[in-house]
């Protein structure tokens, strides 16, 4: 069987802010005694040298706006922000949007209804009858089971599908406190906003064959990564075990994963792995014992673009895809609330 093809992609970026200016012009104010020291080494460690912001706390501070008040601007920013991406990838496939079959759209950081998945539809006119999917509060692993729908639809249905991933998580800064909540201070230094879009197709066409996609989730650590609706917006729970629960599983997905397509570790060329952190880097990096420049694309894209949440892998694979010398074999990783665990396979394939 001829598996589906990423034959084109689009990134669209907010405006970017330095991360050192938005700990002296905004964060630096936000914490107070003990809290402050621990922050800011925080900051200055995360890996993060610059990251995107639709809604800029140097401009405009929404940590103690209601939620209501987050979800409506949060439909103003996701639509300008998800047509860019969107249109960047049909252009780049050769794709109209009337072509497209399934809508598959990826969020954690905002609800509407009609959403974006309906909204962008009509905007960027694709046909009455196309079927839409919302992928919703699964987090920064959303773009792969959002990708393997995708590719099961285009390989059931023989038509054309969109994939988009829009995260907004700078609506989200929480109240200042002066009590120690490293969670918090860790989501403040990390996150950041962007979408990415790809466009899968069927046949035998230039792009990333998309070969397999696997999950494992360990339900015993559910309470390890929590995504919670507030009063005053969502608020991430993050606990410092989470590395080694990755470290636990995902030597095992990921030969699980490759061992279908009967490839080795060798074999990849190309590893997008989230990079939930450094210390996250760290440990896909020891426990599938890679070359140390086997996550650089991972590393560049925390330095230039923040966790992005669900679109940050195809941020790094879009890296990949614009490079003079693509890697033929790519393996993605991403990781998620559940503990969750997921991976996919592709393969460049060249015009002929």
């Amino acid at each position: 069987m001829v598996s589906p093809v990423i034959a084109g992609m689009g990134v669209a970026l907010p405006p970017r802010a330095n991360q050192r200016d938005l700990w002296d012009g905004f964060f630096a104010g936000h914490f107070a005694g003990a809290t402050r020291a621990l922050a800011e080494r925080i900051f200055a460690n995360s890996g993060v040298d610059t990251r995107q912001a639709a809604v800029n706390p140097l401009l405009e501070d929404v940590s103690d706006w209601p939620t209501e008040r987050r979800m409506r601007r949060y439909l103003t920013e996701v639509l300008p922000l998800g047509k860019e991406a969107v249109d960047r990838a049909l252009t780049d496939a050769g794709v109209s949007a009337t072509d497209i079959g399934l809508f598959a759209v990826c969020s954690c950081t905002g609800y509407a209804t009609p959403g974006p998945d309906i909204l962008l539809a009509r905007d960027m006119g694709m046909a009455s009858d196309v079927q839409r999917l919302f992928v919703g509060h699964m987090g920064c692993y959303a773009a792969l089971p959002g990708l393997g729908a995708a590719s099961d639809f285009v390989a059931a249905r023989g038509r054309p599908a969109l994939l988009l991933c829009a995260e907004l998580t700078s609506l989200h800064i929480q109240p200042a406190s002066a009590r120690m909540d490293t969670q918090q201070i860790v989501s403040h230094a990390l996150f950041s906003d962007a979408a990415a879009a790809a466009v899968l197709v069927p046949g035998d066409r230039p792009g990333y064959a998309v070969r397999e996609v696997a999950a494992r989730t360990d339900t015993s650590t559910a309470d390890h990564m929590t995504w919670e609706v507030t009063d005053t917006g969502f608020r991430m729970g993050l606990s410092p075990k989470v590395p080694q629960v990755l470290a636990a599983h995902v030597e095992a997905l990921v030969d699980e994963l490759l061992d279908r397509q009967g490839w080795r570790r060798a074999d990849v060329e190309g590893w997008a792995v989230h990079p939930g952190g450094p210390r996250i880097l760290t440990v896909v990096e020891r426990q599938l014992k890679l070359p140390p420049t086997a996550l650089a694309a991972s590393r560049a894209t925390l330095a230039e673009n923040g966790n992005c949440s669900s679109p940050t892998t195809l941020l790094i694979l879009d890296r990949m895809w614009r490079a003079v010398d693509p890697p033929e074999r790519v393996v993605l990783l991403a990781f998620g609330p559940g503990l969750t665990l997921y991976a996919a396979s592709l393969e460049h394939q060249s015009p002929d």
